[in-house]
């Protein structure tokens, strides 16, 4: 069964079929630039460019980096326009795509969702959390294997600063820090959390999962179990359309 994800992101939107049963994409990534400022209707045409880029006319889910309650509505808009706030995400996207049947889920809760299933998280039971490390810091948590949905645990304060403000892989790049520079902040950052929350595993997504070489050696101190994550940049995608696919099997329970 294949259905159709889309990640959108503060810097990019990618897309593409997703083949259910493996839990991978089932052609090759498109992405387009996340337009500046990224308006609700501005990332919408993006999310069509991506959807027609493919001739798609199946059923669609999407990620959006903030909270999304009902389904649908857009609470917080950290990394794209404060326009967003408050907007019907589903209907926006809906009618933007002819009709086509839509489901809004938080990034980094579809992230997770996408590993718990076939990635890093496999068969894990107790508290396990989810990182992704982008434009901002995503987070997804589960407790035996259920989403907590909406932790958005990237705005937690840290030394008086949004967590993502120091330790985002933006603000790794935006402040040329060494590897060994940014680590020590990612440690601080996940040592917080682990005093609040105890995982027993910590999964760290997002573009920089690719580069895990890089920098998981240099992280130390911290109890839980820490790995990248298995279907790296494509984990939004995955979940979105995991998501989808449960919307269109149970549009009630969906809602």
């Amino acid at each position: 069964m294949q259905i159709f994800g889309v990640d959108i992101g503060g810097s990019g939107i990618k897309g593409a079929p997703v083949d259910l049963d493996k839990g991978d994409l089932a052609q090759e990534r498109h992405k387009v630039l996340t337009p500046q400022p990224a308006t609700p209707s501005g990332v919408a045409d993006g999310v069509r460019q991506v959807v027609e880029h493919f001739g798609w006319t199946g059923p669609v889910g999407l990620t959006f980096p903030g909270v999304v309650t009902g389904g649908s509505t857009i609470r917080t808009a950290a990394n794209v326009d404060k326009s967003w706030i408050d907007t019907d995400a589903r209907a926006l996207f809906s009618e933007r795509l002819g009709g086509l049947p839509v489901t809004v889920v938080n990034d980094a809760d579809a992230a997770g969702v996408a590993e718990m299933s076939f990635g890093a998280g496999r068969d894990r039971s107790g508290t396990v959390i989810l990182l992704t490390f982008g434009t901002g810091i995503g987070s997804a948590l589960f407790a035996d294997g259920v989403l907590v949905p909406n932790t958005e645990l990237g705005h937690l304060e840290l030394h008086g600063h949004d967590a993502e403000k120091r330790a985002s892989s933006k603000a790794r790049e935006d402040g040329e820090l060494t590897w060994e520079h940014w680590a020590r902040r990612v440690t601080k950052y996940l040592a917080h959390v682990e005093m609040l929350f105890s995982p027993e595993l910590f999964i760290i997504g997002g573009g920089v999962s690719r580069k895990a070489d890089k920098f998981l050696h240099l992280i130390e101190g911290i109890r839980a179990e820490i790995v990248p994550a298995e279907l790296q940049n494509n984990a939004g995608i995955v979940g979105a359309a995991m998501r989808a696919a449960q919307a269109e099997q149970s549009p009630v329970a969906a809602g």
